[in-house]
């Protein structure tokens, strides 16, 4: 029912033999000769046989720094993923909204709302405009406070943290916004070097060698010296994607990441957002109203109708419901023309 604290599924997708199983190495990977750090080959998860690999279209010069980069990404969020408290001896959730309310003005936008995402998942906030999917997004990453509940992230409750207290936990958790929001006033190759150079951990070189793979990666090659001005929406949001990987974050939140973009960018952005939970364990949560992008990306979504959480479950389970009011939802994104 909409309000329940939802329980962690007794079967979920999540293995957590793949997090607690494994061979734990340092995050930096072991040294070389020369003191540097180095990552093995098996520290970046191989892809599915059907993904293509994250560096697959990245230079060949710079391939060697980009993949110890995204190779420590990979070994933190699996860290990660470990560090995360267990709910019932299984997995606990890296994020979780529990019984959370927000109203403006007196008018309500979400009303004892509660759902989770488990680390290494990606979870879609489905439903129609202005039922606070959005607002979701803004509480969790500290931009607005709810009223009433409790959110968590990685097991900390953060409802009451301060700005101070928030800034550590966007070091953790980061945010594609729907225009990108990308610096106006400087490069595109600047605004993905913005994170790097805040961490002080790679040189001058290190970090344009690390801003020309992640261009490469999200399909923006060569367009470090242009200004966000100069692009085009879907490649404002690639370009936010580079930004958020530089900042090397456990889990990425994507607000309606295909509106205004073409189908064909809409593809790409979902085929990137699922090889990155894929091979970097990245946790996501998606905002969308796109059915067939939630259909591809989530392994739980959560309906929102009428400030509520109306649904919390898998998208097979959404299917076969004869709720009506998900029967209606369905129906009329059965009207639109699929993205291919």
């Amino acid at each position: 029912m909409a309000g329940d604290t939802p329980e962690l599924p007794q079967n979920n997708s999540y293995d957590s033999q793949n997090i607690a199983g494994r061979d734990r190495r340092d995050v930096l990977g072991k040294e070389g000769q020369d003191g540097s750090a180095h990552i093995s080959d098996d520290q970046l998860e191989p892809p599915a046989e059907d993904s293509v690999p994250l560096t697959a279209e990245v230079s060949a010069e710079v391939a060697p720094v980009v993949e110890e980069f995204m190779g420590q990404a990979a070994q933190q969020n699996e860290a990660a993923a470990e560090a995360v408290p267990e709910h019932r001896n299984r997995p606990g959730p890296y994020i979780s909204f529990e019984h959370v309310s927000k109203a403006f003005g007196g008018v309500s936008v979400l009303e004892d709302v509660s759902f989770y995402v488990l680390p290494g998942e990606t979870l879609c906030i489905l439903g129609r405009s202005g039922v606070g999917k959005s607002v979701s997004l803004q509480m969790l990453m500290g931009f607005l406070k709810p009223d009433s509940g409790t959110i968590k992230v990685a097991g900390d409750d953060i409802t009451a943290y301060d700005e101070r207290q928030m800034q550590a936990v966007r070091r953790k958790v980061t945010m594609v916004f729907q225009n990108g929001a990308l610096f106006d006033s400087i490069t595109v190759g600047e605004n993905v070097a913005f994170p790097l150079r805040e961490r002080g951990e790679l040189s001058e070189e290190q970090i344009m060698q690390v801003v020309k793979g992640l261009l490469e990666m999200v399909g923006v090659a060569g367009m470090e010296d242009l200004l966000p001005s100069d692009l085009s929406t879907g490649m404002k949001r690639s370009i936010a994607i580079a930004r958020a990987l530089a900042a090397q974050p456990e889990a990425i939140l994507y607000d309606e990441p295909t509106t205004m973009v073409d189908p064909l960018m809409a593809h790409l952005l979902g085929d990137l957002i699922e090889r990155l939970k894929e091979q970097l364990h990245l946790t996501s949560i998606v905002v969308t109203h796109d059915m067939r992008f939630a259909k591809k990306l989530a392994d739980r979504v959560v309906f929102l109708h009428a400030g509520k959480a109306h649904f919390f479950g898998t998208m097979e389970e959404m299917e076969r419901s004869s709720d009506p009011i998900l029967s209606e939802f369905l129906q009329l994104d059965e009207l639109v023309v699929p993205v291919t």
